[in-house]
Formats: structure tokens, C-alpha cells, sequence
């Protein structure tokens, strides 16, 4: 689970050594890589009866995979209207939106100690806008709040699904995300600018950074507890802001260094208080 979280967390420090893709291009190759690394991979760790998953999944498998494809796109878009470290802080938010949206759409209880992290993260992604709102931009903020809601709408459906008796198979769901991803902005990419440099990045990108850790994290959830992939995946921000530090001199300012810690230590503290509740 280690390894997925610094897998994830390349993104930002690989997009800033782009050379001339820009936009929705780079949304574009990645999710295509992506595509085409879990065209190879699902068969050879499942077999091909994966494929026919697909056909057999029902709306709640193809509303997962509208959910992915909306992560996928924001984040990269995101990614480069503002600093890796504020959409990795904002991403950070997406368990406690997660919990928000559980106990509006299907009656989830949301306990008094979650209820307090929310208003510490929801402090702290504040503190990190409200200090920097002049240098920040509202699209690229609007964008990368995209990614934790569609999370939240993504477990959703799926524990809705799953109480009626519905599971929902998520390597699947990221197979139709990928694809959502690609066929949505391929129009808005042409015409192509990318050079066989930024084609390399992005394979890589599309193989390491999403198709080999979203497989592997679907084999974390069989032997780790929900608390701690939920821990562990929070090394993704920290991994993320230092990697763009040393690998792209993208130096975090001073209120989302607060607001980060503000968000994180929220997350760390309800997921510890939740374990030890259950133990």
C-alpha cells in the first residue's frame, strides 16, 4: 500500500517535465495509457471473463465508472492550473466529503468524532484559499474540488449497490472510467501537441501512476483494514508535495503547508479514534 501511495503521488512532478502537451491533451494520453496497460493486465490477473463483467454490471457499475473518469480529468486539469500541493491537500478532503454525502443520499451515521474532523478540514482547506486567494485560480480551485466530490459520489453508489444486494466490482469500474476519460477529451485535445517526450511521460504515467497501483490497491482492500488503507493512502500528499518539491523546485507556501497539516491530522485523528472504536 506504501508503494501505490508513491505511485500515485508522481503525477504532479512528472506533468511539471512536459514539454509541449497542455490541457486536456494530457488528460487525454494518460487515461489512454491507462486504457491500454488494463486491456492487457485485467485478462492476464483475471482472466477474460473480466470483459464480461461489464455487460453484467448493471447502472451502478457504469455510474462508478462515470464517477472514475470525472477524478481522472479533474485531477489532471487540476494539476496544471495550480500547485500539486493545493490539489493534493483539497483530494485529502475526499473521505470526510465522502461521509457528508453518505449521511445526505442514504442515511449514513456520521459519529461525533468525524463530525469534528470535518470542521477541522474544512478549517484547514479555508486557512490554505483564504491566505493565497489573490495567486490562486478559482477554475483551477473549482476543478480540484471535482475530485474528492466525485469520490464521495463514487463510494456512494457503491455501498447503495451493495446494500441491495448489488456489489460492485471496482477494476471494471476503473476500466470504463479510463475509457470515459479518453472518449470525453479527445475533441478537446486536438490538434495534438505532443512530443515523443511527453508521449514517454505520460505511458508512464498511465502504467505507474494509475494502472498497476489501482489494480494493486483492489488486493490492498482483501488483506488491509478500511483504516488503514485510508492512513496509508494519505502518504499520497505527502509523497506528492515533497516529490514536486525536489523534483520540480514547486515549493509549497506556508498556508498550505497549515492547511495541510490541519487536514491531514483531522483524517489521522478520526481514522485512529474509528480504529480503536472497533477493536
Amino acid at each position: 500500500m506504501v508503494a501505490v501511495t508513491l505511485m500515485w503521488s508522481i503525477a504532479g512532478v512528472v506533468t511539471r517535465h512536459l514539454e509541449h502537451a497542455r490541457s486536456f491533451e494530457v488528460t487525454f494520453w494518460r487515461s489512454f495509457f491507462m486504457l491500454v496497460s488494463l486491456m492487457v493486465l485485467l485478462p492476464l490477473l483475471q482472466g477474460r471473463a473480466v470483459f464480461g463483467t461489464l455487460r453484467r454490471g448493471g447502472v451502478a457499475l457504469w455510474l462508478s465508472g462515470l464517477c472514475w473518469s470525472v477524478m481522472f480529468t479533474a485531477f489532471m486539469v487540476a494539476i496544471l492550473l495550480m500547485p500539486v500541493a493545493n490539489v493534493l491537500v483539497t483530494m485529502a478532503a475526499g473521505p470526510l466529503l465522502t461521509a457528508l454525502m453518505a449521511r445526505v443520499f442514504i442515511g449514513h451515521h456520521i459519529a461525533p468524532r468525524t463530525w469534528g474532523a470535518i470542521g477541522l478540514a474544512g478549517l484547514g482547506i479555508a486557512w490554505m484559499y483564504g491566505s493565497q486567494i489573490a495567486g490562486v485560480s478559482l477554475t483551477g480551485v473549482l476543478v480540484a474540488a471535482g475530485v474528492p466530490l466525485a469520490a464521495a459520489a463514487n463510494w456512494t453508489v457503491v455501498q447503495h449497490s451493495q446494500r441491495h444486494g448489488h456489489a460492485v466490482d471496482l477494476v471494471p469500474a476503473v476500466l470504463i472510467g479510463a475509457a470515459l476519460s479518453s472518449l470525453a477529451t479527445l475533441p478537446l485535445s486536438l490538434p495534438f501537441q505532443a512530443s515523443a517526450h511527453d508521449l514517454g511521460l505520460l505511458a508512464l504515467l498511465g502504467l505507474v501512476q494509475l494502472a498497476i497501483p489501482c489494480v494493486l490497491v483492489v488486493y490492498c482492500g482483501r488483506v488491509l483494514k478500511a483504516p488503514e488503507i485510508a492512513l496509508l493512502g494519505l502518504l499520497e500528499v505527502i509523497f506528492g508535495i515533497l516529490l514536486a518539491w525536489v523534483g520540480a523546485g514547486e515549493r509549497p507556501s506556508q498556508a498550505v503547508l497549515v492547511g495541510g497539516v490541519l487536514v491531514i491530522g483531522a483524517l489521522v485523528l478520526n481514522e485512529l479514534l474509528g480504529w480503536k472504536e472497533q477493536r
